[in-house]
C-alpha cells in the first residue's frame, strides 16, 4: 500500500465538506470501510473519508481507522465552514484542542491534539497565495475538538453565510488540499499570546520559515497558567520552543521555565512576500469553528 500522508475528513453535516466532495467526486476505495465508508483515493498519498458525524464531535476517529492506516500516523485534515458572529470573510487554519476546562465545541476539557505544524504552514501559504479577493488566509488559535490521537488540524471557509460557502473560495480550497506538502526547511514552534485570530503568527509563517503547532491566545494562558505551555510543546512535534506574539506575552510567562523563548528573526525570510489579501479578521471572535 502506498504511504498515506493525509486523510481529509468530509463531514456530511458540513457545507464546505459537502461542496468539496461534489468537486472531487468519489475516488476508488483504498482500504477497509470506516463505519461503512472506505477511505478513497484523491491524490498520491492523500485519501478522503466521508463521515456522517459532525467533525467537532467525531472523537476518537483515529481509533476507527484501519490498523494499517493508523500505523502510518497520517495527518487528519478537517475542512469546515467557519462560523463567525461578525460575518468575517477569511480562510482560517487552526490546530485542535481545548486549552481550558471547557469543551463546548467538542473534544475533551484541557486536551490538546497533536499538531502537524509544517503541513499547517503549507496550507496557510497555499491558501494565501491564490485566495479570491477579500479572502485573507489566517491562523486561528487552538479552541475546539474533536479529540483524536493523530496529528490533525482544521482548514475553513468563512463567508458570513453558514449554509452557502463562497464557491470560488471552496474551489481554491479544493485545489490546495489535493497536493499539500510540508516544507522541511521550516522551523517549528508554539505560538504564545495574542487573540483568537493570530495575525502576528500568520505574518511570520507567510514571510519567514516558521511553522507553528499550537497557538495559545493570551486569555487561555491567563486562565490555565504556565503549565499549558508544556502541554502545547508536547503536542507540537519538532517544536524548538516558543515564539511570543509580543514581548509582554513572553515576559508574562517566562517564569514557567518550560523551555527557551525564540526570537522571530531566528527563522530566515521566505523571500518575496506572497500575494494575499491584506485585510485581517482582526479581533472578531468565532462563534463556531
Amino acid at each position: 500500500m502506498e504511504r498515506i500522508e493525509s486523510v481529509i475528513v468530509l463531514s456530511e453535516e458540513d457545507p464546505v465538506a459537502r461542496a468539496l466532495h461534489a468537486i472531487w467526486g468519489t475516488g476508488a476505495p483504498e482500504l477497509a470501510p470506516v463505519d461503512g465508508a472506505p477511505p478513497r483515493a484523491l491524490a498520491p498519498g492523500v485519501v478522503t473519508l466521508r463521515r456522517a458525524t459532525l467533525h467537532i464531535r467525531d472523537d476518537d476517529l483515529d481509533r476507527r481507522l484501519p490498523p494499517e492506516l493508523r500505523a502510518q500516523r497520517p495527518t487528519l485534515i478537517f475542512p469546515s465552514v467557519h462560523r463567525s458572529r461578525s460575518g468575517v470573510r477569511c480562510l482560517p487554519v487552526h490546530p485542535i484542542g481545548n486549552p481550558g476546562p471547557d469543551a463546548e465545541l467538542g473534544g475533551r476539557p484541557g486536551e490538546l491534539v497533536p499538531t502537524s505544524p509544517r503541513l499547517m504552514a503549507s496550507a496557510l501559504r497555499r491558501l494565501a497565495e491564490g485566495a479570491p479577493a477579500d479572502f485573507p488566509a489566517t491562523f486561528e488559535a487552538t479552541h475546539h475538538g474533536p479529540s483524536v490521537g493523530l496529528p490533525a488540524f482544521f482548514v475553513e471557509v468563512a463567508t458570513g453565510d453558514d449554509d452557502r460557502p463562497d464557491p470560488a473560495a471552496v474551489r481554491h480550497l479544493a485545489e490546495v488540499l489535493r497536493d499539500l506538502e510540508p516544507d522541511p526547511g521550516d522551523r517549528v514552534a508554539v505560538g504564545v499570546g495574542g487573540g483568537h485570530y493570530a495575525p502576528r503568527f500568520t505574518d511570520l509563517a507567510l514571510r519567514r520559515r516558521w511553522a507553528f503547532g499550537h497557538l495559545l491566545p493570551r486569555h487561555a494562558l491567563d486562565a490555565a497558567g504556565p503549565a499549558l505551555l508544556a502541554r502545547a510543546l508536547n503536542a507540537t512535534p519538532g517544536a524548538e520552543g516558543f515564539v511570543p506574539a509580543r514581548a509582554q506575552d513572553r515576559d508574562a510567562f517566562a517564569a514557567g521555565g518550560t523551555t527557551r523563548w525564540l526570537r522571530e528573526t531566528e527563522a530566515p525570510p521566505r523571500g518575496d512576500p506572497p500575494r494575499f489579501s491584506r485585510g485581517s479578521p482582526g479581533g472578531a471572535r468565532s462563534a463556531g469553528t
